[in-house]
């Protein structure tokens, strides 16, 4: 390179743009510069870029006439070119730029550090990176007087052939003897003690901060030249473990030597055994360590110094390098178990693995992914859930890896995460910048633009072709060809029912920014509030359909009479009364109920789960109860447009801006909106269950009268598959009734046993399912005795009653009158009970499940994610429940 080319050369990289280029600058200062400008505490930085090296440096190795070799003799060549290269003058407008520099950087009389960061080729890898962290391997030189700064960059070039680092080139195949450097230049901060802090254990990548601190500066800690504390930290429950060593030994700059530079000094004797941290703190370091992981999105192993007032300073942030460990499985069924319950059959598993496979394809094709990545990811497509013990649950990492082939999903996963109650597993994912994150939405945005049309579309569609099925007379052949064509337009159009979910997320986020930011005083409430109210779903028509039956029932006194004088014969009094012998009108109100909301039910998204289609004298327990309770239509909705209003005027005070104001209501009104879509869709997702209820139970009828079965509903304990596949040649195998017989006594014992798994857990990934869970601890129990319990917080209101804990789903809306609801968790089937409760109180759930949903809808408080609340809450015990805090108290344990 000529005089006239360096002339040209940008010789420091100063502005945070460009300091935050790894190509320029390498890993290690991209990321200090990105993390101070998102607000963390950095040490001034400036930096001798890349390009430097190579037009400097690049020179000197070509007239040396480098070669590579192997073994010994690399490295003795690397020995000669590292000498060139530390004897080759610094130009002096470099030395020149480096002084000028040195006060804005350091002060007047201050000190820096001078570090090298190798920086990869194009398409190469870097130290600090994520592929490879390569750390240790280049030199840094710390308390750098001005005079010496241009001399150690020489140095940090010079360091790109340490022997060390030439080996390990040759150890990972890349070209020992070349490597770019770049060098920076930072304030030295003299602090009194350090740390390096991984946000993941790197032994096993245990789920806890590991700190490891020590007297002096870090080097100390990281050359093990200092005594070194070290302190673990529980993610999720803060807990503190310290091993406190007795300290001699730290390494810093001796005041009486300044000129020695790293020196060992000793510790004071009264410090000695003392802690060199607070558990304060160790609280506050893993907390600032967790926000470096949140901002990187990946584990970090982080280095940082605090001085004489407290305050902490990062000077290094890289990806955590763990111990190899086996391969787990990221179970969760936070939000699964609300649509498949405790334990499901296999025939419930098939389908819905089939029906989840054949929506999401769909998802992600209306999204914009193409077809070939589609076909890439189709293994993924088909392992969304999993079948544990008879539970079914989410394989987390799979949804993670198939959400992320949509571009403009990237600024949602955080909202999805929380939604969804999810823990968020996801080291592919990066920090999403504001540019990024405008176009995404305006992407989500342009495909939401025929949404509400479409939807419209698809409602129209399903009506008609859910009216026009007519199971009861088909043949074999006829059931096999009606689920196949079913099923093949299932897959073009269920995709859009999952829009739903995203625009919901996209309107969650944008709703809750809003409303942190301009009325940052107001609670849940004023959220939860506004999403009541509105327009009235499906769910909640075939609630107002029993209702509007126990209004008529009220007004004829002889019926009421006969309804409320009914024991527990329902089925002979639905004979009754759909044949006319209290009237023409409750007949029909009946038959119309059961026609049209027949497939709702109390976990009616599984097959095994009798439906009032099968069994509609199962509608009655809940007219009676509402007949007792005086419920009416037009209070149910008067209830839900009364929280609205409520929660209009408290948003009105916190926000006072009109404009604002505008803009929340018309976020509220699009998440309303999506919500009603979602549930309506639900809905439909019922009625599609139960068309595939009734052709798999038809075609047990046929296998029954082939003799391959002794009852029907033996098909329960077979796949989709093989029932359909006995007919059409596709199953292989003949003894269908041995098979149901085995799954069946295995499905027996998973419900006898009752075992609790975990909400999340991890298997290991080479080890057969049933044996993993063998690993598998059952849930923590918990030893909290208190009587107040927390949970998160879903509709607002503060009532006192006395609790009905319902583990079997069997109890009817009589039971739940006027009682608090407390259940391990609850799917849309649950709506008739709810109902007739008082508040909601529920294990499981999030702030969009369906129990919270209703909660909204029906005005009454709601406390979802309440651990141990089926354990800890004794049935009958006098309750509080404070659905806008989201606590509930129990105020005695005796009924």
């Amino acid at each position: 390179m000529d005089n006239h080319d360096l002339a040209q050369l940008d010789w420091l990289a100063e502005d945070a743009a460009t300091l935050a280029d790894p190509a320029l600058c390498g890993n290690k200062f991209a990321r200090q510069a990105e993390l101070a400008a998102a607000g963390f505490t950095i040490p001034p930085l400036l930096c001798v870029p890349a390009p430097v090296f190579d037009a400097v440096v690049g020179p000197v190795l070509a007239a040396a006439g480098e070669a590579a070799g192997t073994g010994g003799a690399t490295v003795d060549r690397a020995r000669e070119l590292r000498e060139t290269v530390r004897r080759a003058c610094v130009p002096d407008t470099l030395r020149r730029l480096l002084d000028e520099r040195f006060d804005a950087i350091a002060g007047p009389g201050g000190l820096v550090a001078v570090r090298a960061c190798v920086v990869p080729a194009a398409g190469g890898v870097g130290e600090d990176s994520a592929a490879d962290p390569f750390a240790g391997l280049s030199d840094s030189f710390l308390y750098v007087r001005r005079a010496d700064v241009a001399d150690r960059v020489a140095d940090c070039w010079a360091s790109a052939f340490n022997p060390e680092a030439v080996l390990y080139r040759l150890h990972k195949g890349m070209d020992p003897l070349a490597a770019r450097v770049a060098v920076g230049v930072q304030r030295m901060v003299l602090g009194e003690r350090s740390f390096v802090a991984f946000t993941r254990d790197p032994r096993d990548g245990a789920d806890r901060c590991v700190i490891a601190a020590a007297y002096g500066i870090g080097e100390g800690v990281v050359q093990e030249k200092a005594d070194v504390d070290h302190f673990f930290v529980d993610r999720g429950t803060r807990a503190v473990e310290a091993r406190v060593e007795t300290k001699t030994r730290a390494v810093g700059r001796d005041p009486l030597r300044p000129e020695a530079g790293v020196v060992d000094i000793p510790v004071d004797p009264d410090r000695a055994a003392l802690p060199v941290l607070s558990d304060a703190e160790v609280l506050d370091l893993a907390a600032l360590a967790l926000r470096v992981e949140a901002h990187f999105g990946g584990p970090q192993d982080i280095e940082g110094t605090i001085t004489a007032d407290g305050r902490v300073h990062l000077v290094q942030a890289r990806p955590v390098v763990s111990a190899a460990a086996a391969p787990t499985l990221l179970w969760d069924n936070n939000n699964a178990t609300e649509t498949f319950p405790g334990v499901s059959c296999a025939l419930t598993y098939s389908m819905g693995r089939a029906l989840i496979e054949a929506g999401f394809t769909d998802l992600y094709r209306r999204m914009g992914v193409p077809a070939k990545t589609l076909r890439a990811h189709r293994p993924l497509l088909g392992q969304m859930i999993g079948y544990l013990d008879g539970h079914i649950y989410y394989a987390i990492d799979n949804w993670y890896r198939l959400h992320r082939m949509m571009r403009c999903f990237r600024p949602l996963f955080p909202t999805w995460e929380q939604g969804l109650g999810l823990a968020g597993r996801d080291p592919g994912r990066r920090r999403v910048g504001p540019v990024t994150k405008a176009l995404s939405l305006a992407e989500i945005g342009w495909r939401l633009a025929g949404h509400p049309r479409r939807i419209r579309e698809f409602l129209g569609w399903w009506d008609e072709r859910h009216a026009n099925l007519d199971v009861a007379r088909m043949s074999p052949s006829e059931v096999v060809a009606a689920y196949r064509t079913l099923w093949t337009e299932v897959g073009e159009r269920w995709g859009l029912t999952l829009i739903n979910g995203l625009a919901l997320f996209a309107s969650t986020w944008a709703a809750n920014g809003a409303l942190r930011r301009w009325a940052p005083d107001a609670d849940r409430s004023v959220l939860n509030g506004m999403l009541s109210g509105g327009a009235v779903n499906r769910s909640a028509l075939a609630v107002h359909s029993l209702v509007a039956i126990a209004e008529h029932v009220a007004d004829v006194p002889p019926l009421r009479d006969a309804l409320l004088a009914a024991g527990d014969d329902t089925e002979r009094l639905w004979a009754r009364l759909s044949g006319g012998a209290y009237g023409d009108t409750v007949a029909v109100l009946l038959r119309e109920h059961v026609e049209r909301y027949g497939d709702r039910a109390i976990q009616d998204n599984k097959l095994e789960s009798l439906t009032p289609r099968q069994a509609p004298w199962t509608v009655l327990p809940a007219v009676r109860a509402y007949l007792r309770q005086g419920r009416t239509v037009a209070a149910s909705v008067a209830t839900g447009e009364r929280v609205r209003a409520e929660a209009w005027q408290e948003l009105r005070r916190h926000c006072r801006n009109p404009v604002k104001r505008a803009v929340l209501r018309f976020l509220f009104d699009a998440m309303r909106t999506f919500l009603r879509n979602r549930e309506d869709t639900r809905f439909c997702r019922s009625q599609l269950i139960g068309d595939l209820r009734a052709l798999l139970l038809r075609q047990g009828e046929h296998l029954v009268a082939a003799g391959r079965l002794d009852r029907p509903r033996d098909v329960l304990d077979l796949t989709v598959e093989e029932v359909l596949g006995a007919f059409d040649g596709t199953v292989a195998g003949a003894d269908l009734r041995g098979l149901a017989a085995v799954r069946a006594a295995e499905r027996e014992r998973w419900t006898a046993e009752d075992r609790q798994l975990p909400a999340r857990l991890e298997t290991v990934a080479d080890r057969p399912l049933t044996l993993a869970l063998t690993d598998v601890a059952p849930p923590a129990s918990d030893v909290d005795d208190s009587n107040v319990l927390t949970g998160l917080a879903s509709s607002a209101g503060t009532v006192r009653g006395r609790a009905m804990v319902v583990l079997d789903p069997s109890v009817t809306a009589e039971q739940t009158g006027d009682r608090i609801l407390v259940a391990r968790e609850t799917d849309p089937g649950w709506l008739f009970l709810m109902m007739s409760a008082k508040a909601l109180v529920v294990e499981r759930g999030t702030l969009l499940s369906h129990t919270a949903v209703t909660g909204r809808l029906l005005g009454i408080p709601t406390v979802v994610a309440v651990a141990g609340a089926t354990t800890r809450i004794p049935d009958g015990a006098l309750l509080e429940v404070d659905g806008a805090a989201g606590v509930v108290r129990i105020l005695d344990g005796t009924p």
